[in-house]
């Protein structure tokens, strides 16, 4: 089953002065009609001016991950040391047994974040924190692990964790991209049972026989792969959890 959410049907929150779109029901946005896909259960966009800051908390037995599409920001949990964001770079927080606070501030300029929340597959422990300020260029045409919870995907568990390497979360779900250029595509491959929700960042694809814009998602499940074809240059995320 494939299900297309336009960018128009998005729901609206204004929360301490950002404005959220949610894809899913977030504090007073409510929509029985998409309630979650699978373990994902928020994915909000968001744009902050120059510095400006986004908070959330207290929050616990959450999976918080923040990509950034444009800008720089700063990353300040409770508990946890500070770091910056560029763009393409990914914050990940298990929020665990509980996080007091967590910020977002942007830096100089515009900074665009997507936001996903997922349910861990064990909602308790010590919480933990892990951030990619930026991954290295991506291969055009295929997609690439940012987060995962899947312990293969870890490489070797390197004593040294490198750049490209996805970040660790405790939810058995993956969140990928990918960068696919005109009239080419990006297939990705998963198991049965899973639940697939992707959103176009920038440019325009077809998944199927629906034609998505940037700002555009589609929920896929009942089948274990997906393939994008791009009619522009285009920058896709992904998220592959348990259904």
């Amino acid at each position: 089953m494939i299900a297309v959410r336009r960018q128009s049907s998005l729901g609206e929150v204004q929360d301490q002065g950002v404005t959220l779109r949610c894809h899913f029901p977030f504090r007073s946005y409510v929509d029985p009609m998409h309630g979650c896909c699978g373990r994902l259960r928020v994915l909000n966009t968001g744009t902050l001016t120059a510095g400006m800051t986004y908070a959330v908390g207290p929050e616990s037995g959450m999976e918080i991950l923040t990509w950034l599409r444009d800008g720089s920001l700063s990353t300040s949990v409770a508990g946890f040391p500070g770091d910056t964001l560029s763009a393409g770079g990914l914050h990940a927080v298990s929020t665990g047994d509980g996080v007091s606070r967590l910020e977002w501030v942007a830096g100089t300029g515009e900074a665009f974040f997507l936001q996903f929340w997922l349910l861990p597959d064990d909602g308790g422990g010590e919480p933990s924190q892990e951030v990619r300020s930026e991954f290295p260029a991506l291969e055009k045409g295929s997609f690439r692990i940012l987060a995962s919870g899947f312990p293969e995907d870890d490489p070797e568990e390197l004593a040294e964790i490198t750049d490209g390497s996805p970040v660790t979360i405790r939810s058995r779900s993956r969140l990928l991209d990918a960068h696919i250029l005109a009239r080419e595509g990006a297939r990705y491959d998963t198991t049965p049972g899973r639940a697939l929700y992707l959103t176009v960042v920038s440019g325009g694809a077809s998944v199927g026989d629906a034609m998505l814009a940037a700002g555009d998602a589609v929920a896929v499940t009942g089948k274990s792969s997906i393939t994008v074809l791009a009619t522009e240059n285009t920058v896709v995320l992904l998220v592959d959890t348990a259904s």
